[in-house]
């Protein structure tokens, strides 16, 4: 009894939330900006059909609103969930014309760039696709070089195994990768209308650098009320941790 009752209660939950989605794009069509965004918000708080689609929305809402970090947050915040999305990807690009700070990147070089190119082709999730696509080539390439009678043919698959079973490595190691680059990647969005980076975790350490809103950084470690972050640029700092909130 009391799983039907928790199942109902879920399929209710699903529901009211799946509503929600619905009317805030209704509303988002009017352009009714901020009554959509509030619509979207409620089906974000419920923790339910969480998407892309659900904060790519709700992006364009603050957008439109001029709200300049939460519409990055949630462009961010859809890029997680669909890596390399380029409506998306274009859309942040205008939104980060609205903020103040212009921090430089410094790009990777040598070795470890070209890797991560080669990895970020895909995010993990479609690599793990691969590679077991792959096992399938390779088992069928086996099969066909132990029942096959013609020297050619069993030539021909037995080169094919060592090609899927190279890639099916290749796949599962930049799948890894890109597992592992996910989990240690922790950026955030300074909500802050203005705050320092201070060189300690306490307001008497000397400023850093001073951040506005929709500044992006990486959060590093937390101590306390404070996480120490790193810019696209390489300055390293601390930041009060109210100051910004985390996409992951």
């Amino acid at each position: 009894m009391k799983n039907i009752i928790y199942l109902f209660l879920l399929i209710s939950q699903v529901f009211f939330a799946q509503s929600n989605f619905e009317k805030g794009t209704a509303l988002y069509q009017k352009g009714l900006y901020k009554e959509a965004a509030q619509a979207y918000e409620s089906v974000v708080a419920e923790d339910k059909l969480q998407s892309a689609e659900l904060y790519f929305y709700l992006g364009n809402c603050y957008y439109k609103l001029n709200k300049v970090a939460p519409s990055i947050y949630n462009y961010e915040k859809a890029l997680v969930l669909k890596p390399n999305d380029p409506e998306t990807l274009n859309n942040l690009k205008f939104a980060k014309k609205l903020t103040i700070d212009e921090i430089k990147e410094i790009p990777k070089v040598g070795f470890s760039k070209l890797i991560q190119n080669f990895t970020s082709i895909f995010d993990y999730n479609t690599w793990a696709i691969i590679a077991v696509s792959l096992s399938f080539a390779f088992l069928l390439s086996f099969i066909g070089y132990y029942f096959s009678e013609l020297s050619l043919s069993k030539r021909l698959f037995f080169i094919g195994m060592f090609v899927m079973l190279f890639a099916l490595l290749l796949s599962v190691a930049a799948g890894m990768s890109e597992r592992n680059n996910f989990e240690n990647d922790r950026p955030a969005i300074v909500f802050a209308e203005m705050t320092e980076v201070r060189s300690e975790p306490q307001k008497k350490g000397s400023s850093v650098i001073l951040l506005h809103e929709g500044a992006k950084v990486y959060v590093q470690e937390t101590l306390g009320n404070w996480k120490k972050i790193e810019l696209t640029d390489g300055t390293e700092g601390w930041i009060d941790t109210m100051a910004i909130r985390e996409v992951k």
